[in-house]
């Protein structure tokens, strides 16, 4: 009898473990269950690729529930562009970290699951990092503690990846290491997928649109021990909740972060759907406020269903960092910072506007506009106020500069191994290509080089070698393979019938918009050449459009939408252009208003898929002439930077996109348009961050004459004073070792001086905004002096990379903070590390312009101050 207990009691046993489950919960596993067996029907067209994997008889309970998990959630494009043993790498390898480290077991299994297990972060290109960045991270911190683990894995991330800015496409993290550098949203993408290779918590946020400034920001936030803390990726601090956007995010109207999945979480929720919520943790950072709204009609009646958005100023357009829908007594809310919004409702073409301002308890909205009204406005947005930061220690700040330092050297030595001018130039040798051209492209390449060298050999003889490559973005060369270049090259035919300038661009590239660049020519079975108007028909009968589920708004490849079957409105669009490519037909994604078309009969025709979209099919055009209010402005006016334009579609007005459109680079601009309802937007700063608005709306008749609009930037209502006074004859000593005077520097005309931590995101925007006003500064003639303090003064610095700076800018290294103690002491303010700190001095010292942290714009700041203090001149 014993015996048979026994053997009841092990079978019992190892029935346990074999049904160990990994979703513990029987209605959310269910839930989860159903949920995959649809979006199996929906995939289809990549059954095999997808779900051969679920045959694996060595398939664990707990991986089929993992693995079911990812798939019924997971976007359109992951269904559309990776396979089933791709998905199951990544839930071993999650898995894995459970036993590895000694946080692993203690993490509670909804934040496994939606903050360890899933691979994809935002809208990034996946890669095989998590087994990369597991192997290379385990050994350097199992010993550590949890919280030790994150701080350690953000100094890897720093000896692996710098801040630059690039182009709005994502890389996959293992692109980004070959890269070394990329923008916040990539560093913070590739810092939490390095933290969950190593099993902890983690996720990104995002402020959608900073309001005190123009431009966003992403960081990254980690659990540990019970506990969301946040730190600035690939820019380690020495402890956590320390970064240099602490200030400005204590500014923010919003920060979320997108969650993959049914998220039970208790975080308040901007947005839920089946397959993911955004999630709002503004209230971790700042002040905030519940924005109370309520829609009614014409007869002051309450609208249900109305589109409410939640919009604040940003690069001259009206930026959405919420939207929600009313319910049945037309009333909707959110949690938002302090400062002010614009509350923008619609329903069914009908809209309705109006300012949300920190002390309403309620927002009333009337849709009462439907479009065609010609008049204009003036407002201002008022912006949260700046508030004060703790500082870590001198002695931390110190000590973590050493460590930064060395990790810059890590970084530094391996970018020597890129290619350098003997290297093109062998390889031009080598290629019989023109050596300028050859050193232009693997200098652009970066890490990627030994793979556009491999092209550049294979490709020689193509007379549209050149011309192809010009057709790409910088980043599709830093990480295109070189057999992926090759299939949109190698076996181009003659083109005759197309004109020659019409050809690299729009027939044989395969940048289209901003997805990843793969081998799609010659993969479309197709039985002959087709028309366009075929691949329109074509693409309508087979491909279904399913907008909703693509959330992390990742492009899916022309490949993945033909395979799967299915697309969002915007990779349809790519898969049209190429399939016309594909086709020896020119066709391209226009920039400015985002339609597909195709060259024929010597002009672009429009395509429109959807019928609502074909009725507004080859509208006549409009003339619209900008001009730009030479007497008034003092500085030139910039798209994006002063003004927009923008359509009325939909109940909205949709910017139009002209960023670095030639058009636009000179007055008088001549844009022809589609006739319809518009909206030009014109913003000038102050310079405490509050924006005051014009705005003009208007009509656009091809049966009129020309409409012409002076853009005149709005006078901004502020008065000179005297902050402080440094001593104009403080002594500098330059790099070099030349000893000068903050007199001698200025000219006797006043002295921009801006203190910078060459290191850190905030002072790098700086130096990137000052070559915008090079010109100005110039012609104005006084000094521009940049300063580094000495314990931010790193032997790997190269000021030799910032290029466009006025010509009379001089750098010099500020000994122990001299100066700038003596700056801010003038200001009575305390100075932690929030850098960059800039300043204006008058000829005799008066600071009358002054600003500290993250800003963008602030050159132009400093030629308005100038502006206001030659005018004060003159009223003397």
């Amino acid at each position: 009898m014993k015996k048979i207990i026994t053997t009841l009691l092990l079978s019992t046993l190892l029935i346990s473990c074999e049904e160990r489950h990994f979703l513990n919960d029987v209605n959310y596993r269910q839930k989860v269950h159903e949920l995959y067996t649809q979006r199996q029907e929906e995939a289809s067209g990549r059954e095999e690729a997808l779900f051969s994997v679920f045959n694996n008889k060595k398939l664990t309970l707990e991986e089929r529930e993992a693995l079911e998990f990812l798939y019924a959630y997971m976007p359109l494009c992951d269904l559309a562009e990776y396979d089933g043993d791709f998905f199951l790498q990544q839930v071993q390898v999650a898995f894995k970290t459970r036993k590895t480290f000694s946080w692993g077991n203690a993490i509670p299994e909804n934040l496994f699951r939606h903050f360890v297990l899933v691979y994809r972060v935002n809208n990034e290109y996946l890669d095989t990092s998590r087994v990369a960045f597991f192997e290379e991270l385990k050994d350097r911190v199992k010993h550590l503690s949890m919280a030790e683990a994150a701080l350690e894995v953000n100094h890897w991330c720093h000896e692996k990846v710098t801040y630059r800015g690039t182009d709005a496409r994502t890389s996959a993290p293992l692109a980004l290491v070959k890269t070394a550098w990329g923008r916040c949203g990539e560093e913070s993408t590739f810092t939490v997928a390095a933290l969950r290779a190593v099993g902890i918590p983690a996720r990104q946020c995002y402020t959608p649109r900073w309001v005190h400034t123009d431009d966003n920001h992403a960081w990254v936030e980690v659990w540990i021990n019970g506990k969301w803390h946040y730190m600035g990726a690939c820019e380690p601090e020495p402890e956590l909740d320390v970064a240099w956007f602490t200030g400005p995010a204590k500014r923010a109207m919003m920060v979320h972060t997108k969650v993959f999945g049914h998220y039970t979480g208790l975080e308040e929720k901007n947005l839920e759907t089946p397959l993911y919520s955004i999630i709002n943790l503004t209230s971790n950072y700042t002040h905030t406020r519940k924005v109370n709204v309520l829609v009614l009609d014409t007869e002051n009646q309450p609208v249900e269903g109305a589109r409410v958005q939640f919009k604040v100023y940003n690069y001259a357009e009206l930026y959405p960092i919420s939207s929600n829908v009313t319910n049945k007594r037309g009333e909707t809310s959110i949690i938002s910072g302090m400062g002010d919004l614009v509350v923008w409702a619609d329903k069914d073409g009908v809209y309705g506007y109006q300012k949300s301002e920190p002390t309403d308890s309620l927002t009333v909205v009337r849709l009462d506009r439907m479009g065609g009204d010609v008049y204009s406005e003036d407002y201002i947005i008022n912006v949260p106020p700046a508030q004060s930061v703790t500082e870590v220690s001198p002695e931390k700040i110190a000590a973590n500069v050493v460590r930064l330092t060395r990790e810059d050297s890590i970084r530094n030595a391996y970018m020597t191994t890129f290619a350098t001018h003997a290297t093109a130039y062998k390889l031009a040798e080598e290629t019989n290509l023109d050596r300028v051209d050859v050193w232009k492209y693997l200098q652009l390449s970066q890490g990627n080089w030994e793979e556009i060298s491999e092209f550049l050999r294979t490709a020689k003889q193509n007379p549209y070698l050149f011309p192809f490559l010009a057709s790409l973005r910088a980043k599709d060369l830093r990480d295109t393979p070189a057999a992926f270049l090759r299939n949109h090259l190698e076996d181009s035919t003659i083109i005759t019938h197309v004109a020659s300038n019409l050809i690299a661009p729009y027939i044989l590239s395969p940048r289209i918009g901003n997805e990843l660049i793969t081998p799609w020519r010659g993969y479309f079975d197709v039985d002959s050449a087709l028309t366009a108007k075929q691949i329109i028909d074509y693409i309508q009968e087979n491909i279904w459009i399913n907008d909703a589920d693509n959330y992390y708004n990742c492009m899916i490849t022309p490949r993945g939408a033909y395979e799967l079957g299915i697309a969002d409105k915007r990779s349809r669009n790519i898969l049209f252009v190429a399939m016309c490519r594909d086709n020896n037909i020119p066709a391209r994604i226009e920039t400015a208003t985002a339609k597909p078309q195709y060259y024929a009969a010597g002009q672009w025709i429009d395509v429109f898929f959807d019928p609502a979209e074909g009725a507004q099919a080859n509208l006549p055009q409009a003339r619209l002439t900008l001009t730009n209010n030479v007497f008034g402005n003092i500085v030139k006016p910039g798209y994006e930077s002063h003004f927009t334009l923008a359509v009325f579609k939909n109940g909205d007005f949709q910017t139009l996109n002209y960023e670095g459109n030639a058009l636009l680079a000179k007055f008088p601009a001549h844009l022809a348009l589609d006739e319809g309802y518009y909206r030009l937007m014109v913003g000038s700063r102050a310079n405490d961050g509050a924006v005051f608005v014009h705005t003009e709306y208007f009509e656009l008749n091809p049966d009129n004459a020309p409409h012409t609009i002076r853009i005149t930037l709005p006078k901004v209502t502020s008065r000179l004073f005297v902050k402080g006074i440094v001593d104009m004859n403080s002594i500098v000593v330059l790099n070099g070792g030349k000893k000068t005077t903050l007199k001698d520097l200025s000219h006797d005309k006043g002295l921009m001086l801006c203190f910078v931590d060459p290191s850190k995101e905030p002072s790098k925007h700086i130096l990137q905004d000052l070559p915008a006003v090079q010109t100005a500064l110039e012609e104005w003639g006084g000094g521009v002096l940049l300063m580094i303090p000495s314990d931010k003064q790193s032997d790997t610095f190269d000021a030799s990379v910032f290029n466009g700076l006025p010509a009379q800018t001089a750098w010099a290294s500020d000994a122990d903070r001299a100066l700038l103690k003596a700056t801010t002491s003038a200001l009575q303010m305390e100075f932690g590390d929030n850098f960059p700190l800039t300043v204006y001095l008058t000829r005799t010292g008066g600071i009358i312009y002054s600003y500290e942290g993250y800003r963008i714009g602030t050159g132009e700041d400093i030629l308005k101050t100038i502006r206001q203090e030659q005018e004060s001149y003159k009223g003397k």
